[in-house]
């Protein structure tokens, strides 16, 4: 089978790979009918986040399982299903606990030895670890670019305001406009949160905010802190999501946010960061991040999917064949494209 492989940074090339198997009980294997390229991907293409050569990658799709375990009983051979971007096995300390993106055999698809070995999802097929938890059908009439968002990208963004404990009236800002960026600006909306500020410096990303409902503020041709204060009555904002994974992007969050508010950090970090815990102390600040657990929220996200209260559509900008991802890293990482959605 064809997959899309790291060969360098900056360089993936698309491979033959043999196709999988069953290795265990529990696991599937599905045949990929859409995968996407997500942030998390450019760290590794970039090199900020380290991988061995060859390794597969990808870690959101699409598809139908061509095989199951005999201890797999959500899904079945023939289903349409949709994968979280890692597995959990339900049953250990932190599963038991709700923890699922902390399970003590936790995997996460297309990122190498550090993270479980788990060939990603950039390719033809993929073996699918603890498919009970990982799989989840897709409904009738969820195409499969949305359905391709609940297992990573809107899960990741429910994650984050739901950790800021965003409800009815409460004020955000979101720092950084990727898909997990403008996901949090539709899921914050959806809670009844406004206002909504949405910064960065990509024009087409700041209109797509400015569509969803939310004050889109230009970075470095305004002044978010201002148009925060004004907004705020001078307080802050209630939440400051962080989803571009940078000490900057990071110390605004804490800037803009208000006495005793809450600042998630959502972006990707793999390196050490200097935080002003200064300012983190004296505002009585609540700072949470870590990996999404898209686990725990997928159900609940497919359903808001589903009903059409959240629409992911109109980040999905370029469909493009499995075989033209080399291409498809390079538009991504020119900024010439919000979502890509690759097809085998």
């Amino acid at each position: 089978m064809r997959a899309v492989t790291f060969q360098a940074p900056m360089e993936v090339r698309v491979d033959e790979r043999p196709e999988p198997e069953l290795e265990g009980r529990d696991d599937a294997v599905v045949s990929i009918e859409a995968s996407g390229i997500c942030g998390s991907d450019l760290h590794i293409y970039h090199g900020r986040v380290k991988i061995e050569r060859g390794f597969t990658l990808g870690h959101e799709f699409v598809g139908t399982v061509l095989a199951a375990g005999e201890d797999v009983r959500r899904v079945a051979v023939g289903d349409r299903v949709l994968g979280c971007f890692h597995s959990a096995c339900g049953s250990c300390f932190f599963c038991l606990r709700g923890a699922y993106h902390k399970c003590e055999r936790m995997r996460v698809f297309g990122h190498g030895e550090a993270l479980g070995a788990l060939p990603g999802t950039q390719a033809e097929q993929a073996l699918v670890p603890m498919a009970n938890m990982t799989l989840r059908k897709v409904p009738e009439g969820v195409s499969d670019d949305v359905a391709l968002f609940a297992g990573d990208v809107m899960g990741t963004a429910y994650h984050a305001i739901s950790q800021a404990t965003v409800g009815p009236g409460d004020s955000v800002a979101v720092l950084g406009l990727g898909p997990v960026g403008l996901c949090a600006v539709q899921i914050a909306i959806a809670a009844g949160a406004a206002p909504v500020v949405a910064i960065d410096t990509v024009a087409q990303r700041l209109e797509a905010a400015r569509r969803f409902g939310a004050t889109a503020v230009h970075l470095t041709e305004e002044s978010p802190r201002d148009v925060v204060r004004e907004l705020t009555g001078g307080r802050g904002v209630d939440a400051a999501i962080d989803a571009v994974g940078h000490p900057d992007a990071l110390g605004l969050a804490i800037r803009v946010a208000r006495n005793a508010g809450s600042v998630v950090a959502i972006g990707v970090y793999a390196e050490p960061c200097e935080v002003h815990m200064g300012l983190v102390w004296i505002k009585a600040l609540t700072l949470k991040s870590g990996q999404a657990n898209v686990i725990a929220h997928v159900d609940r996200v497919l359903g808001m999917l589903a009903a059409g209260s959240l629409d992911p559509t109109p980040l999905v900008t370029h469909h493009m064949p499995l075989a033209d991802a080399a291409e498809a890293y390079r538009v991504y990482d020119r900024r010439e494209a919000l979502k890509i959605v690759l097809r085998p």
